[in-house]
């Protein structure tokens, strides 16, 4: 998505007019359908200025395209400043360039990682060459238009404030990156724009930037399917900004740590900024650097189907080996292994075994059978009145234990084709956290209100024809009848003469995978922790809105469902208890609505929670 099109003239009647500021920011509002801080307003005000003395050059055609701000497909991360146009050759071409308004920086000893000072404070960032040549190989990987086409990008970054190559920027650790995407620093520019003409030498007679913005979008890579590839040494993803410098991170702490020197590292991440990506990518490659290392999850469903994605490349052994439940470790000896990476981390609890009766709190257990742990969370997915896992929680037990921590965040988002936009407004409907997103753009991410279960399962069912990547999922509403009795069916809406069962226990957390199963509702106990392109959702009895507020009732769900046992006695205890499990339920509908990659489709048994969704998403 385009933020700012227009041509090189365009552009710098917008500059000279003092003005290109306020251009960008009310397409920036129409296009994302929000606004951004004075300080970004600032920065384009002040970037741009130098872009124009750069593109103030004839030999610059004045119709060559550019774009501004233009955001990668499936992601919510932005390119600067876009050329396009064709090189001598005619062949069409498309400069990025990456700027900062950097004065200084320091040289990381993390693989594409500087240290430079950023709101307020110095902080570890990816280099900038690294950043925007994997801008471009973002978009040579997603858009059909890039590779089709052979639409030729030339990355490039320029430091406009940074008046001297001081050899931090450039320094040789950096050669790779800066081979892909050379760095400009102030005292550059006419070098910049020999690089700009050297790729566009006539104008965007071919559309190229429209090509692009209006390219079909390969579908992202899925990880359990990448799995293999990964094991085998193929590098499947890549990474980009704070998903680099907290694998990079990772990778060093690991490395470090000894029995004496301990580490643990808490990364918070909410749905699909790309934990389990980087959790992943981290066992792979510690593995290959000799490390004993697992990789941990409480949730089954994850696990279950990575193993089964890799059955027949590896030994049933070695698999069970490198895939374990979060209660494995209760009788770990100290630091038998040199790395535990523990995904979906909010999910663990104190006591393990089927009873809870084995052991006395998991992360002490995991913190303790590691001399390096790495804990990936996101305190708004616990789903369950046993979860315990919380940044709090996690740096009591290492306090405790006597082990350095650190804090890291996860933000680039991949999941809800890379919407920020569509997760601030989730948070704030289903009143979880305010934030200034109360209207959905439709840009964004595809979501729908349906008015009955039917159009919502023939909606599924339609879109799973297309790569068995579309699943009907439902908060725990309705007792799971069918497992004693498979001729029965679970959840039945009579208004409508709808009737379905849960996921067969035959297929267990294979739910997710098996083409069958799209006729099967899953729950949160079978696709947390694990995605779809497409996402069906029948939001139960216990989610209601009355007059704009929401209403959890404990009571609607289900009596089958543990995730919850036990809360009346809890309220009688003390009533704030109350607050806890309404975030529950909150938190459940939350994850649920979040497993769709591409879109998700909403069916309310409750009319009025009906009208209140489809009234936030500005459907009349």
């Amino acid at each position: 998505m385009r933020v700012y099109q227009s041509t090189k003239s365009g552009f710098i009647n917008d500059v000279v007019s003092n003005n290109i500021g306020n251009v960008i920011l009310e397409s920036f509002k129409k296009n994302l359908g929000r606004t951004t801080t004075e300080n970004e307003i600032k920065s384009w005000n002040n970037s741009m200025m130098y872009m124009n003395n750069i593109l103030v050059d004839s030999d610059i055609p004045d119709d060559s395209g550019v774009a501004i701000e233009y955001q990668i497909p499936q992601t919510s991360k932005r390119i600067d400043f876009i050329l396009t146009g064709q090189d001598e050759n005619k062949k069409d071409n498309a400069v990025m360039i990456e700027l900062k308004q950097w004065e200084h920086a320091s040289v990381s000893d993390k693989d594409g990682v500087v240290v430079t000072f950023v709101a307020h404070a110095e902080r570890e960032v990816s280099h900038p060459s690294y950043q925007v040549w994997s801008y471009a190989a973002l978009l040579n990987s997603f858009n059909q238009a890039v590779y089709e086409d052979k639409i030729q990008l030339s990355p490039c970054v320029y430091l406009h404030n940074y008046v001297d190559d001081d050899n931090v920027i450039t320094n040789a650790f950096y050669k790779d990156y800066i081979e892909r995407a050379p760095v400009f620093f102030r005292k550059d520019a006419f070098r910049l724009r020999d690089f700009i003409k050297k790729h566009v030498k006539y104008g965007d007679s071919s559309k190229i930037m429209y090509r692009i913005d209006n390219g079909k979008i390969r579908p992202s890579k899925d990880l359990a399917d990448s799995l293999s590839s990964m094991l085998r040494g193929n590098e499947e993803f890549i990474m980009i900004d704070d998903q680099k410098v907290v694998y990079e991170t990772a990778l060093f702490l690991a490395k470090k740590s000894t029995e004496k020197d301990k580490n643990v590292l808490i990364v918070e991440g909410g749905p699909g900024t790309g934990k389990s990506v980087v959790a992943v990518n981290l066992l792979v490659n510690l593995i290959k650097f000799g490390l004993v290392s697992q990789y941990v999850t409480k949730n089954a469903a994850p696990r279950t189907v990575y193993e089964s994605k890799l059955t027949g490349t590896m030994k049933k052994t070695e698999i069970s080996n490198l895939f374990i439940g979060s209660g494995h470790y209760i009788n770990s000896k100290s630091n038998e292994f040199d790395a535990l990476i523990v995904d979906e981390a909010h999910r663990l609890n104190d006591r393990s075994g089927m009873f809870r009766n084995l052991g006395e709190n998991q992360i002490k257990e995991i913190i303790q059978a590691a001399k390096f742990s790495v804990f990936f969370i996101d305190e708004d997915q616990k789903v369950t009145l046993n979860d315990i896992g919380s940044k709090e929680e996690i740096i009591k037990w290492a306090n405790a234990q006597g082990v350095r921590y650190h804090l890291m965040d996860l933000k680039s988002q991949f999941r809800c084709n890379g919407s920020d936009g569509y997760l601030a407004w989730l948070d704030n409907v289903l009143q979880i956290k305010e934030t200034a997103n109360q209207k959905l753009c439709q840009e964004d991410y595809e979501f729908k209100v349906v008015g009955s279960p039917e159009e919502l399962r023939n909606i599924i069912f339609e879109k799973n024809k297309i790569n068995n990547k579309a699943r009907l999922v439902a908060g725990y509403c309705w007792d799971w009848i069918s497992k004693n009795n498979k001729e029965l069916k679970d959840i039945t809406i009579s208004e409508h003469d709808f009737e379905m069962k849960w996921n067969l226990s035959s297929d267990g957390n294979l739910w997710i995978i098996k083409p069958e199963s799209v006729s099967e509702i899953g729950c949160i106990h079978t696709c947390q922790g694990l995605e779809v392109d497409y996402i069906g959702v029948i939001v139960g009895p216990d989610f209601i809105v009355r007059n704009g507020v929401v209403i959890a009732d404990p009571s609607k769900r289900a009596k089958t469902d543990a995730s919850i046992k036990g809360y009346k006695k809890l309220i009688e205890k003390d009533f704030k208890n109350k607050e806890k499990i309404d975030k529950i339920i909150k938190n459940t509908y939350r994850t649920l609505m979040t497993r769709g990659s591409k879109g998700c489709y909403v069916y309310f048994v409750d009319k009025e929670t009906e009208e209140y969704f489809k009234k936030c998403n500005n459907v009349q």
